[in-house]
């Protein structure tokens, strides 16, 4: 740990920025020019426009402080690249549903399990061999649920992909597959992405106080 204090605690480096159109940032570490000079020179060859702005700091993870990666830094040549995020990366509330073919194939169980990451609190569950995504919430009462159902079809009612929607006393159940295809389209993870956005703090369960 005192490398990388050492390492992450030592003055600016400098950078030297150029930019062209690959999809990738090369960082070129180069050791000082001699062990008495706290100065690294540091190369950043960037190869794409950065629609994100400047990435930002981060503590390391375990697992990259057990790597012992800071030894080196500063005393031999190692090289960084950081993939600019492309559409996959983003999130699927921006992006807006487009029209599915009969002809198009559903999404496959192993596909739809890792757009599964995703979305938040929704499941997969397979009816008859078609897949579909659930969601349940549980509401404080009835009132509640008409209200959420109310601003889900607020929030997606303009995308023309519709979940479909049980309410039954205070719980609220969402179901969305694409019937055409009969399975899973990427519009089902972008219209469930939709309604992960809806407030709902102020229509669940209140929790108890204990004194």
């Amino acid at each position: 740990m005192a490398a990388f204090a050492s390492s992450f605690f030592s003055p600016p480096s400098t950078f030297y920025t150029n930019q062209t159109t690959h999809k990738s940032f090369t960082f070129t570490h180069h050791p000082p020019l001699n062990r008495a000079s706290k100065t690294t020179r540091t190369k950043i060859l960037a190869n794409a426009h950065d629609p994100l702005g400047d990435f930002g700091a981060r503590d390391p993870f375990r697992a990259e402080i057990e790597t012992n990666f800071s030894d080196k830094v500063g005393n031999y040549d190692t090289e960084h690249k950081i993939l600019i995020p492309n559409i996959a990366a983003m999130s699927l509330a921006k992006l807006q549903c487009t029209p599915v073919s009969h002809l198009q194939s559903p999404i496959s169980e192993d596909d739809a399990k890792s757009l599964l990451r995703k979305v938040i609190g929704w499941k997969l569950v397979n009816e008859n061999g078609v897949l579909k995504l659930q969601c349940l919430w549980k509401l404080r009462d009835f009132e509640c649920g008409v209200e959420l159902i109310n601003r889900i079809m607020k929030a997606v009612g303009s995308t023309g992909h519709l979940p479909n929607i049980n309410l039954e006393q205070n719980q609220v159940k969402a179901e969305l597959w694409t019937s055409s295809i009969g399975g899973l389209s990427m519009n089902d993870f972008i219209v469930a992405s939709k309604i992960d956005d809806i407030r709902t703090s102020d229509l669940v369960p209140r929790k108890r106080a204990w004194a």
